[in-house]
């Protein structure tokens, strides 16, 4: 199973270390980042295998959200079967 994260926010030094680690304290293992900066703000999508997560799903939601709200960000984690279905014709 895979997350589609989402951030946005103020640009700043170190948003996605603190999203990386983060998930690397779950064991959720990023696969794939975009990511950039328009202007002064940044935006950033992130795919992570959610198989071996030493927490359910709403955890790690839970979690990315507090840190969000920390840092002055939006970050938004959406599972890959609701994303699917989101974008089926």
């Amino acid at each position: 199973m895979k997350a589609v994260i989402t951030v946005l926010g103020k640009d700043s030094v170190g948003i996605l270390s603190k999203v990386s680690t983060a998930c690397a304290e779950v064991g959720a293992n990023i696969i794939e980042v975009t990511q950039s900066v328009l202007q002064d703000m940044f935006a950033m999508i992130m795919l992570a295998e959610i198989d071996n997560t030493s927490v359910p799903f709403d955890e790690l939601s839970k979690k990315l959200d507090k840190l969000g709200e920390d840092n002055n960000l939006k970050i938004h984690v959406m599972h890959e079967d609701i994303f699917n279905s989101m974008h089926k014709i």
